[in-house]
């Protein structure tokens, strides 16, 4: 058996694939998360886009002040994200901890590690979409406890989309969340639904609601969203990426058609 290897000698130098041939794009992912990765292979273009993924330190129960306990830790997570290569994005994927951390305060966390390259929030990504779509008034359904989502009706009614009704299942812990059935996932959602509402949104990225949407939308008639569906269309919208062919609802429908 060899004890060593011979370099390979030859003439003509190796050769790599040029770095602008793919899209790099960041996920900063809770440690105990089950379901972003999953949902980000359905909506990303794995033909022209690679995801590269940092865990941050996280444990449950998902409460405002346990959420906020993240924040020291995002500037080392996103330092994990392919040093040295370059990032058309980062999606920091924690809906609830966007709401109570900020927005603002978890850009400024991942750019101290990741300056100049945009960092996309479930939050912000939400707002984007709205605007997008021109709702008004949203309707909201969470997996959170009442205290976890009371600051995100804030959010929405300070941002120009007044929350018509508000409803959550009482969970604290984001593997149960995702452990959801789509049965329990789609009730929920027809319940927290209001005739003035103009979208449904469907917070948690640990609840498994990407394959409902296209069915809530035959149901209700009105755009839904989810945390990932539009936090992800927002990475690809800032990073000039078409969404892959598999990404359902009326978000993406209108992205493929403004691509045009």
């Amino acid at each position: 058996m060899p004890q060593t290897c011979d370099v390979l000698l030859s003439t003509t130098p190796p050769a790599y694939i040029d770095r602008s041939a793919v899209t790099r794009l960041g996920l900063i992912a809770l440690a105990t998360d089950l379901t972003t990765e999953r949902d980000a292979a359905h909506l990303i273009p794995q033909d022209r886009a690679a995801l590269h993924v940092a865990r941050v330190a996280f444990e449950n129960p998902t409460t405002p002040d346990n959420l906020r306990r993240m924040l020291p830790r995002l500037t080392d997570a996103a330092n994990l994200l392919i040093p040295d290569e370059p990032l058309a994005a980062i999606y920091y994927a924690c809906t609830s901890a966007s709401i109570a951390i900020g927005d603002t305060t978890v850009s400024e966390a991942v750019g101290a590690a990741r300056p100049g390259v945009p960092v996309v929030t479930p939050t912000s990504g939400a707002l984007a979409a709205m605007a997008a779509l021109g709702v008004g008034p949203i309707a909201l359904f969470t997996p959170y406890l009442p205290e976890t989502t009371e600051p995100m009706v804030g959010f929405f009614d300070q941002n120009g989309h007044r929350v018509m009704r508000a409803h959550c299942l009482g969970l604290e812990d984001d593997r149960d969340m995702a452990r959801l059935t789509p049965e329990t996932i789609i009730d929920a959602a027809l319940a927290a639904d209001h005739p003035d509402a103009e979208a449904l949104f469907l917070s948690c990225t640990a609840m498994p609601a990407l394959g409902v949407i296209d069915a809530l939308e035959a149901q209700l008639g009105k755009p839904v969203l989810s945390s990932n569906l539009a936090g992800l269309w927002q990475v690809l919208r800032v990073s000039g990426l078409a969404p892959s062919g598999t990404a359902p609802g009326r978000l993406f429908r209108h992205h493929r058609t403004e691509a045009l």
